[in-house]
């Protein structure tokens, strides 16, 4: 929007003559004369007035009478006097009127943003200093004028006047104008005036430049969309970095598991049939040979499962914790009836896929069950409860403990706190556990004190909610069941 061109520049003509025009009564050019001159002017002006009334009764009355000359002299120069009061106060008034439009111009022009006022023919009665800024006009040849006449071509401005006034409410608009630099936006806001009867009868504009939010906006959402890319590219690249790498390890896995079993099965035949050809020693390295290839075809068969975890598709439903915990420490019990071990298990429905996290509930009651092997009153528990923030299920025992210095390398492959002679193992179980809850949505961690056993607590998402009035969760058949 560009203004006509004969407009003047900003800054030609006295900034002080708005108020003036936005307040002309008659008589108002005794405002800007000084208190002396003003008086003088008013006293002169009633003094004249007075001897032409005067003049006028003698005409009227035809005579010269005295008494009626002393009679109407006091009363004329009565009313002189009230009509110079009059005249004074009416000068104060309007003083005061004018100099509260000149604070009240000064402070619409330290406004950052462009305001101005239109009628409901689109003339202007107010502007700013921002307006003669961004219009490059003077308010002089501003005021009184229509925006179209002013501004000629395509404009939505009156328009939007219109629909303020005819709604009678706010209305929130953007517009662009053209200046030196460029085009720049604006936000503008337009409150409708009303008169004492309540009708609108101009607008009120309020506009700020948001060129640079809008810019900067657009360049936060080219980051963003960069970024987004970015993430997508590298999430890209890291998941064939994993099938990679899942693929690798399922293949290093399955070729060595056949060398591994022929060399266990051939020192195993060795021992059976042959030991008696052999001395002491012979056999003793032939056992070591053997546990070596067993403790080996163990971690093949580990990172199996690991790369098997990474890999395999979820298949959720309704499981309970603690039924798999109590099966699974039925079986080791089993294997080892001597143990004299306290169980407390509660009821854990969960969703997830029952296999999956089967394995992960195994290594982590195969540990607790190992590491309390030495303790005389050995006590293992499976529940939930609160911890760090969060409500989180936890396998807990009184066993070996270890330093939390070390938590960090716990759920890292082949990281072990112990050594394989006191606590066998193969190193895996942890990195399993650990991926199984992350592929549900959840996360694992432990917390111990040496000596005193150790807490392992995962999350996992909540159960889904009921999706009619006929149906209850998901698994609330089997949970009544338990």
């Amino acid at each position: 929007m560009k203004p006509a061109a004969h407009s003047p520049s900003p800054d030609s003509g006295p900034r002080r003559t708005a108020p003036t025009a936005l307040l002309r009564p008659l008589g108002g050019s005794l405002t800007r004369l000084s208190d002396r001159a003003a008086a003088l002017a008013l006293t002169a002006l009633v003094l004249g007035t007075s001897a032409l009334t005067g003049a006028g009764m003698d005409a009227a009355i035809g005579t010269r009478d005295t008494d009626i000359t002393v009679i109407c002299l006091p009363l004329l120069g009565a009313c002189s006097l009230l009509a110079l009061c009059v005249a004074a106060c009416w000068r104060g008034a309007y003083r005061r009127c004018a100099d509260g439009a000149h604070e009240l111009l000064d402070i619409v022009d330290e406004i950052g943003a462009v305001v101005c006022v239109r009628d409901v023919d689109g003339r202007y009665l107010l502007v700013n200093r921002q307006f003669e800024q961004v219009y490059g006009v003077s308010r002089n040849d501003v005021l009184g004028r229509r925006h179209q006449d002013l501004f000629p071509g395509p404009s939505a401005v009156v328009a939007n006047d219109r629909k303020t006034l005819a709604q009678g409410t706010p209305v929130q608009t953007q517009e662009t104008v053209d200046r030196i630099d460029g085009p720049h936006s604006y936000f503008t806001v337009r409150h409708p005036v009303t008169d004492r009867a309540g009708r609108a009868c101009a607008v009120c504009a309020i506009s700020a430049d948001i060129t640079d939010l809008i810019r900067a906006e657009g360049e936060v959402r080219t980051l963003i969309t960069n970024l987004e890319l970015r993430v997508r590219e590298r999430t890209a690249e890291l998941e064939s970095s994993n099938r990679e790498l899942d693929a690798f390890t399922y293949s290093v896995s399955h070729d060595l598991r056949a060398p591994l079993r022929t060399q266990a099965g051939f020192t195993e035949i060795l021992l059976a049939d042959h030991a008696e050809q052999l001395d002491q020693a012979g056999r003793d390295y032939l056992r070591r040979v053997h546990a070596a290839a067993e403790h080996m075809a163990g971690m093949m068969d580990a990172l199996l499962e690991l790369s098997h975890v990474g890999r395999s598709e979820l298949k959720r439903r309704p499981v309970d914790l603690g039924e798999l915990a109590r099966d699974i420490l039925a079986e080791l019990r089993a294997e080892e009836p001597s143990r004299d071990l306290e169980t407390v298990i509660g009821r854990l429905p969960v969703d997830g896929d029952p296999r999956m996290l089967g394995l992960a509930i195994r290594n982590l009651l195969t540990n607790a069950w190992r590491f309390t092997s030495e303790q005389s009153n050995a006590r293992i528990a499976v529940g939930m409860r609160h911890s760090r923030g969060v409500t989180a299920y936890y396998v807990e025992d009184n066993g070996t403990g270890f330093d939390m210095a070390y938590a960090d390398k716990l759920f890292a492959p082949f990281q072990r706190l112990h050594t394989t002679a006191q606590f066998p193992g193969t190193g895996i179980g942890l990195a399993i556990v650990e991926r199984v809850i992350e592929r549900h949505g959840g996360r694992v961690w432990a917390e111990s004190t040496v000596g005193s056993g150790a807490t392992f607590y995962f999350t996992l998402p909540p159960m889904p909610e009921k999706t009619s009035a006929g149906d209850g969760p998901r698994g609330s058949g089997n949970q009544a069941a338990v």
